[in-house]
């Protein structure tokens, strides 16, 4: 107590009792070790320097007592959960996102800042504290430049699906020159397909990659992205397409469809006009022969799948055709891990996958017993090529012929049957005109599925096949495309391709 009678600040304690002056005569009457000493001693606040803050005579020396900081055992089993809970189970993380209003006008350099006080600020208030937080911050165009407004319209460009082809356009011409126009439908982007096809005249390339691409049977062919044969043109025996087109899907799948290979129409073309020929060729069939060899290895080096269509089985030919663009075809590397399906393992060279097309089949050529022959044909006439024609694409797969197992087909190639396209709309109009029962008009047995559902079972097959590496790296569409044009100018060139046609005569 202080001259003045008032308590010292910091001498007594809340809650506690205060201490009353001992005088110097009542110390030997004191019992500091008794039972009653203990229960009634409280603890009190001592100084720093560790002595007792009162009065007391300065040779007097009280007995120091240790005190324990510590509750009971009891108390403490009773308080431990409150005071230190459980951990709570991990649930979806807390995601702190910041409205557009709120982040206009901000530098850029404060958002980082703003991050760790929001995270802090939630472990601070007992919010899940075992949760991880993240901030999502807005990266605009004008994020780099402090105080700049962000520009949604051009942050929802870059979004923004790339223009839909609605027709074809050339990559090679008439007069086999590059044409630069299909990189502005090109992406950055490496998922990419390429389909490209081969097969005589009128065999229905066009109409195929069409129905392939983007268009149905029930669409009329003047609409399809690719053109088919006109019914003029058929009967001048003239062939539609010319040099290379090119077309590309929304699911970023390009389809190349391509002149006829050995073209009499072209042949035609060249005598009757009097073309000048290059003058690294005498006659105009080899003219022709050389220009069917330049597309074929053209293909050969940038499709992953290259299809063949043929409208009868079959012409052999087309086969020694095959084989004599896969001995032309340029030299690419490929990855060390690719080797051909056609039993051998050929790692320095890419092939690759060819699927033969039977266009136009007959009922008989569904037959278990004519498609055992037609597999057993295709793959003894393909049996030292290293393109891939085996392993890829399956009839039994897609419940075709359900019931016949794969080991009915000793020798499996990739080989897919499309009835004639105008059979159903021929069978219903006869069945109309002849007056026959409502229940008649049904559709009658014709031994194979409709012209529509083998369309689809043959697109979801190609489109499923893997897409391997077409050099040592990936290609982006745009890649691909500047290496398609490196192709196609090294095989016009090609040494090789040279040497045969000067042999040819």
């Amino acid at each position: 107590m202080s001259e003045s009678g008032h308590s010292q600040p910091g001498m007594y304690g809340p809650g506690r009792r205060r201490r009353r002056r001992m005088e110097p005569g009542l110390v030997g009457n004191l019992n500091l070790s008794g039972y009653g000493r203990e229960r009634d001693y409280i603890p009190r606040d001592r100084d720093p320097c560790g002595r007792d803050c009162s009065d007391d005579p300065p040779g007097f020396m009280m007995q120091k007592v240790p005190i324990i900081l510590a509750k009971p055992p009891a108390e403490r089993s009773k308080q431990a959960p409150a005071a230190a809970p459980p951990a709570a189970p991990m649930e979806k993380p807390i995601v702190l996102m910041k409205s557009r209003d709120e982040g206009k006008g901000l530098p850029a350099t404060e958002a980082p800042s703003q991050a760790p006080a929001a995270a802090a600020k939630v472990e601070k208030e007992g919010q899940r504290p075992t949760q991880p937080v993240y901030q999502i911050q807005n990266r605009g165009m004008g994020a780099s430049a402090p105080g700049s407004m962000l520009d949604p319209v051009a942050g929802q460009a870059k979004l923004l699906p790339p223009d839909r082809m609605k027709h074809s356009i050339k990559l090679v011409d008439d007069q086999m020159n590059w044409c630069d126009s299909a990189i502005e439908f090109l992406l950055d982007q490496t998922d990419v397909l390429v389909v490209g096809v081969l097969g005589l005249q009128g065999t229905g390339k066009s109409t195929m990659m069409s129905l392939l691409s983007a268009n149905v049977p029930e669409e009329d062919q003047r609409s399809y992205v690719f053109r088919a044969q006109s019914q003029e043109m058929k009967e001048r025996a003239g062939n539609q397409t010319s040099g290379i087109d090119f077309f590309i899907t929304q699911e970023r799948i390009i389809f190349l469809d391509t002149q006829p290979v050995l073209s009499p129409a072209i042949l035609d073309h060249l005598i009757n006009n009097d073309r000048k020929l290059p003058p690294e060729y005498n006659l105009p069939h080899t003219y022709v022969e050389m220009q069917s060899l330049q597309i074929a290895a053209f293909l050969f080096t940038v499709c992953h799948v290259v299809i063949v269509v043929q409208d009868w089985f079959t012409d052999l030919n087309l086969y020694r055709f095959l084989q004599t663009a896969e001995m032309l075809k340029p030299s690419t590397p490929s990855p060390s891990h690719e080797s051909s399906s056609s039993g051998g393992d050929n790692g320095s060279e890419y092939y690759p996958q060819v699927v033969f097309l039977q266009n136009k089949a007959k009922r008989e050529d569904f037959c278990p017993r004519n498609l055992k022959q037609m597999h057993s044909v295709i793959d003894k006439l393909m049996m030292h090529s290293h393109l891939r024609y085996k392993g890829t694409l399956s009839m039994l797969d897609c419940n075709v012929f359900p019931g016949l197992p794969h080991s009915f087909l000793e020798c499996e190639v990739n080989l897919f049957l499309i009835p004639c396209m105008d059979t159903d709309n021929d069978e219903a109009i006869s069945r109309a005109s002849t007056g026959v029962p409502l229940f008649s008009m049904l559709p009658g047995y014709k031994g194979h599925p409709s012209f529509q559902s083998l369309i689809n079972k043959l697109r979801s097959q190609i489109m499923s096949m893997s897409r391997p590496q077409l050099s040592h790296t990936i290609l982006t569409e745009k890649n691909w495309f500047h290496y398609a044009a490196r192709i196609w100018d090294g095989v016009k060139k090609s040494s090789a391709l040279a040497e045969y046609s000067r042999l040819l005569g």
